[in-house]
């Protein structure tokens, strides 16, 4: 855990030296945890519609076409990878005996939003509208991702539910999804503020750089200087510590007014109030249609209350949610899962049941 802890403190330090920016620090430091083969699937690195893929198949025979899992990995749209996230989709192939496609998608800040998310669902629909050649049902595919990841998938099953041209997805699996960025002072926010890995400045900076491009100044986001008063009324019935049960609000939770508004605040903000950004956004019109749900959230993760609120927004729409949620975890326990002993105690939990959702499908 000490060497998650750490890292990112150790690109911020070389960053300030001027010898590299930080998050490609960080980019080499996960890609170098080595990986070994796996004799019981077959991988191939393929490109989909120009993004490259990581594609695994379990070497014994099926009865038939099987399950397809669409893995988007996390990492603030900033750090992560194909590399990163071996062992997860492996695991996720064996235990589940699916098909698994996991999407190399462009980072940012060299690659900031929308491009992310889009060439995640460049390769989504490539992998739908070929699902058999993969040896795929394409009736039986879901999409699963964790953190900002997670995120790409809820935006991507919006983004396909009118799609008659493809097949629908069978089930999204959202892991701590990041899913708005009207309020920072939601209670899980203000309770894990400064819970490790993902301090709720950190949060923020990352979510204004991977929309920017550039760092610049998040206190006043933090505060909700970004957000119009008329949006911000348009959006109380859906995010509001009202919508949270009170038993997450045990450990303190202070309503604080937001800041006054600001113009250019909200200009640089924008387009974080996008659906494809922040899909808890979306209109009911589109939530109803989304199909069955597995949600996970971690008690000790500021992005905790996202998914309560996505939680609650889909059962009220008829959309069945299974949720879990971990009482002693914290946030990007999947990052590190198979690194022994930093590995978080919940790593493999969250991989447990999300493979028991899975294979039920």
């Amino acid at each position: 855990m000490a060497a998650k802890l750490n890292t990112y403190p150790k690109g911020a330090f070389l960053e300030k030296l001027g010898i590299c920016r930080k998050h490609i620090f960080l980019r080499v430091m996960y890609d170098a945890i080595p990986t070994r083969k796996d004799s019981k699937l077959i991988r191939k690195d393929l490109v989909f519609d120009g993004v490259p893929v990581r594609v695994y198949w379990p070497k014994t025979p099926g009865a038939g076409n099987r399950r397809g899992i669409i893995y988007l990995h996390g990492g603030s749209g900033l750090i992560g990878s194909i590399q990163v996230y071996e062992k997860v989709c492996r695991f996720i192939a064996h235990q589940s005996d699916s098909v698994v496609m996991s999407v190399g998608f462009r980072l940012a800040p060299e690659h900031p939003y929308p491009v992310p998310v889009l060439d995640c669902l460049t390769a989504s629909i490539h992998f739908l509208k070929n699902a058999e050649e993969y040896g795929v049902d394409p009736s039986c595919i879901a999409i699963a991702g964790d953190s900002s990841g997670g995120t790409y998938a809820a935006a991507i099953c919006q983004e396909l539910v009118t799609r008659k041209d493809l097949p629908r997805l069978r089930a999204q699996v959202l892991i701590y999804p990041f899913l708005q960025a009207v309020d920072f002072d939601l209670p899980s926010y203000q309770q894990n503020q400064s819970v490790p890995p993902l301090f709720r400045k950190r949060v923020v900076k990352f979510g204004s750089t991977y929309i920017t491009g550039k760092e610049i100044n998040v206190d006043p986001v933090i505060k909700g200087a970004h957000i119009p008063p008329d949006l911000r009324e348009k959006y109380r019935k859906w995010i509001s510590a009202d919508n949270i049960p009170e038993e997450f609000k045990a450990r303190g939770y202070v309503p604080n007014a937001p800041a006054p508004f600001s113009e250019e605040i909200y200009e640089q903000h924008k387009r974080g109030l996008e659906v494809m950004f922040a899909p808890l956004l979306a209109e009911d019109d589109i939530i109803r249609q989304l199909p069955e749900t597995f949600l996970l959230t971690c008690e000790y993760d500021v992005l905790r209350d996202d998914g309560l609120l996505y939680k609650k927004r889909l059962e009220d729409n008829g959309v069945p949610v299974t949720h879990h949620h971990l009482p002693d975890a914290g946030h990007a326990g999947l990052s590190i899962f198979g690194w022994g002993p930093f590995e978080f105690p919940s790593s493999k939990k969250c991989l447990q049941l999300m493979v028991q959702f899975l294979k039920v499908l």
